[in-house]
């Protein structure tokens, strides 16, 4: 059984990103379904299928993604991690739409719910029509599975959109299944935020925009956008973490290297962090770092 929910869309926001998506040499990895109002539009499920159902006059399901997290962000941050996969070019266009839709109200801190979706697509017209029981009054979505008729239906009109990959390396037999979100950077970042509560792994600091999500095997050497290969530290930490300077041991505590004291003469907050244990993400669904990943972190990248 597949989860498929049924979003109505803004179709400003639509076309925007259809385009964007089409002007790239591989178009957008990951968009951010946002929310005004700072609250979730729906419950969903990592790989569950969400679609944009345009608003009238067109009344059409036009495209979607796979989700693959929810967070509430202040709006600047969300231009910072997902840019123009937001919906518009410029964080001056966001701030307009998000004061405006918050009934004219401007603060820098508005915080926004943020749907992070991977692998968007978008139809050509003609569009698809939405199931027979989505009512055009609908005003945020509708919730399907492929248990039923109607989500059964709905699947086999799209699944043949989801596939980007070559046939052989598809199921493309039409049977539900579950999709693996493929995380772009915005939603790699998102994804490790929520992993560690917003909160740094070492320090507990939980000011937003100083926390970073640090690749433990570099995506410029074959590490992957995904939960396993990454853990959440302050900005300072990330850059040192990136260096070699600091390091994460396969039992999962802190590690910090001589050579801070020897190039820098200094470091001293850092070494009171040595042997220190990391927060390690268990519950809720939540993925701990892969023991592989930081073992070849302290064999490729710590200075010891």
């Amino acid at each position: 059984m597949v989860k498929i929910s049924v979003m109505v869309t803004d179709i400003g926001w639509f076309n925007f990103l259809r385009n964007e998506h089409r002007r790239g040499d591989r178009g957008l990895s990951t968009v951010n379904f946002w929310n005004p109002s700072g609250k979730s539009f729906t419950n969903h499920t990592v790989g569950e299928l969400v679609l944009f159902k345009l608003k009238a006059p067109v009344n059409k399901i036009a495209g979607g993604g796979i989700f693959s997290n929810y967070e509430r962000l202040p709006w600047k941050l969300a231009w910072d991690n997902f840019g123009r996969g937001n919906g518009t070019d410029s964080a001056d266009k966001m701030f307009a739409k998000v004061s405006k839709l918050r009934s004219g109200k401007k603060s820098d801190s508005f915080e926004i719910g943020c749907t992070i979706l991977s692998n968007p697509f978008f139809l050509d017209e003609p569009y698809l029509d939405p199931p027979t029981d989505f009512h055009p009054n609908t005003v945020r979505g509708q919730n399907y599975d492929t248990a039923k008729f109607l989500g059964s239906r709905l699947w086999h009109d799209v699944h043949q959109f989801l596939w980007t990959e070559p046939v052989e390396e598809q199921n493309r037999s039409g049977k539900p299944q579950l999709i693996l979100p493929r995380l772009g950077q915005g939603g790699f970042r998102s994804v490790i935020r929520t992993n560690y509560n917003n909160r740094c792994a070492i320090t507990k600091e939980k000011t937003l925009p100083v926390l970073e999500a640090a690749h433990i095997k570099p995506y410029s050497q074959g590490g992957k956008h995904e939960p396993s290969n990454g853990i959440l530290f302050r900005s300072d930490i990330h850059k040192l973490f990136d260096s070699g300077y600091v390091t994460v041991n396969s039992d999962y505590k802190f590690e910090v290297s001589e050579r801070i004291r020897e190039e820098f003469e200094n470091g001293r907050d850092y070494y009171a962090l040595n042997g220190k244990d990391i927060f390690v993400p268990k519950e809720n669904y939540r993925v701990p770092p892969d023991i592989a990943f930081l073992e070849w972190h302290n064999d490729n990248c710590y200075k010891g």
